[in-house]
């Protein structure tokens, strides 16, 4: 019985910085949301260059824990109630949740919620760092390139695995996604994936993502690996 050969790639890190705060994450809209949770009479009339400063001042109206609550009522309205809400709001003072917390398809939220808080207090909360790199993947067979068509996020997590510490979180904690075929857990941990460039052989990756999942990928060298793509399951009718 044949079956199809694993794809292999050359995988080369083009660039790689430490951010504090997420590309493009919180704007305008998202300040005048929360002024408006913090029952600020009209933000409307607040000018645009204001909208942030004057989010964070209204943020120290409130006690740190009354703050978080807030963040984190606007971003999880629907996956958290507010039990959750209270008790998460009070480790946010002292807990990397983006870190700690089980549930990492929360984590980009917390990191978010953490970064606008430690502005607007000054440190009170948890300082936070991310990472932001462009990685290039050739392929050996240009078809192989397919294996990124449906769900990037697991095949590329895949290929970076190898270019990280032996020790490092990703391999000593997902061994069994990284060689099996369900990595569900691969799309939390990039926070935002973009394709920057592709060619017949080749694709470039932008990644954020948690410095504590791939901050040890600045040491990556060129290196060779192979990779596949979660298996689809047919829904039954």
């Amino acid at each position: 019985m044949s079956t199809t050969p694993t794809p292999k790639f050359t995988v080369e890190r083009l660039t790689f910085a430490t951010l504090t705060e997420l590309p493009n994450t919180w704007q305008n809209q998202d300040y005048k949301a929360l002024l408006v949770k913090m029952n600020y009479d009209n933000p409307d009339g607040i000018s645009e260059a204001e909208l942030k400063d004057m989010c964070l001042m209204s943020f120290t109206d409130l006690e740190p824990r009354e703050a978080a609550e807030v963040v984190l009522g606007y971003l999880y309205p629907e996956e958290l109630n507010a039990g959750q809400i209270e008790n998460l709001a009070h480790q946010m003072l002292t807990e990397k949740l983006w870190e700690e917390n089980p549930e990492l398809p929360l984590h980009k939220g917390f990191y978010q919620a953490t970064q606008l808080l430690h502005d607007a207090y000054n440190g009170t909360f948890p300082s936070t760092k991310a990472v932001q790199f462009q990685v290039k993947c050739t392929a050996d067979n240009p078809d192989d390139l397919a294996v990124f068509a449906a769900e990037p996020a697991a095949p590329l997590v895949r290929l970076l695995a190898p270019g990280l510490p032996d020790n490092a979180l990703i391999n000593r904690l997902f061994s069994s996604q990284l060689e099996g075929d369900k990595f569900e857990e691969a799309k939390s941990m990039l926070w935002q994936l973009s394709t920057t460039e592709k060619t017949a052989n080749s694709i470039t990756f932008e990644v954020v993502s948690s410095a504590y999942w791939l901050e040890d990928f600045k040491y990556a060298d060129t290196y060779e690996a192979p990779t596949h793509a979660d298996a689809v399951i047919a829904e039954e009718e």
